[in-house]
């Protein structure tokens, strides 16, 4: 089948859409998907497509034991893709229209209690350069609650130590300005007047997190470091990446943060994606309530 109309919907998502280099990559993997089983069953264009087609594949999909979620995303794909075919002119008609995903269980992210917290963040020896510098990492992704995309991708330029609060680009390079607190701030300043300048060895690096080789540190070094220290510090429930963003935006809304402010600081295009961390707490009041009222 022929590619033209994939790649200009693609070259239409990162121009004039702007969207993240991740989630291209996850829309051009699915769709490329698509367009193989179609060779397969011998569906030469875009326009021949039907809407029992893109059944057979979903169902297909669900055959392999892919989950509810993989097919979910793949339909949003094939959704958006036909949107744009249907608004170029491509097709007459659009064959997703009416076509529900598979229901998704709810799934709770993971968050660690404030003492977990404390626990992880001690771990590092700041008295060390990469101490110093992963002590600054885990104490900003807490204070601020950044993706760890974001925190990689963070410039010296990028936080303001005396205002307090650093500047991020989240997905689709949209700009947010997050407030960090006095202890977050003052490690990063350990870290910069101490730490970072004996990692780095090349003048012109401008990456905030570096690693030994003096190079921007990457998500999979983070990662890496994230559950050494969660292993040292005897964290045996499930760590993710993401898990001290979790952990920021449940523990504000428990001390009584407003959802809107939330919304805003975890750069969430949609409340209904923040009002998740709400069943959280929830669940957090009703454990607190069955421990401690007499007649729980």
């Amino acid at each position: 089948m022929d590619n033209y109309w994939l790649d200009e919907f693609l070259h239409h998502l990162a121009v004039e859409r702007g969207l993240a280099e991740n989630t291209l990559s996850s829309y051009q993997r699915d769709l490329h998907q698509f367009v193989s089983w179609l060779t397969e069953k011998e569906i030469r264009a875009v326009e021949q497509v039907r809407r029992n087609h893109i059944m057979a594949y979903l169902l297909g999909l669900q055959k392999k034991g892919r989950a509810p979620a993989t097919i979910s995303r793949q339909l949003a794909a094939l959704k958006s893709f036909y949107h744009f075919l249907m608004q170029e002119g491509a097709v007459q008609q659009d064959p997703t229209t009416n076509l529900d995903s598979p229901k998704l269980a709810k799934k709770l992210p993971h968050v660690m209690t404030p003492a977990e917290v404390d626990r992880l963040l001690s771990m590092p020896d700041a008295a060390t350069p990469s101490g110093s510098r992963d002590k600054a990492m885990l104490e900003l992704l807490y204070a601020a609650g950044l993706r760890v995309s974001e925190l990689m991708a963070l410039d010296t330029t990028h936080i303001n130590l005396d205002m307090g609060y650093v500047q991020c680009f989240g997905k689709g390079s949209k700009e947010r300005i997050v407030p960090m607190g006095s202890v977050a701030a003052g490690s990063l300043n350990e870290y910069l007047e101490e730490g970072r300048k004996k990692l780095k060895k090349h003048p012109s690096e401008t990456a905030l997190f570096i690693n030994k080789r003096g190079s921007r540190l990457t998500r999979q070094g983070f990662w890496k470091i994230l559950k050494k220290y969660a292993q040292i510090a005897g964290i045996t429930k499930e760590i993710a990446p993401h898990t001290l963003r979790h952990s920021f935006a449940t523990h504000l809304l428990e001390n009584g943060a407003d959802l809107r402010s939330v919304q805003e600081m975890l750069g969430h295009a949609d409340i209904a994606t923040t009002q998740i961390y709400t069943h959280l707490t929830k669940s957090r009041i009703k454990e607190v309530y069955d421990k401690t009222h007499p007649r729980a």
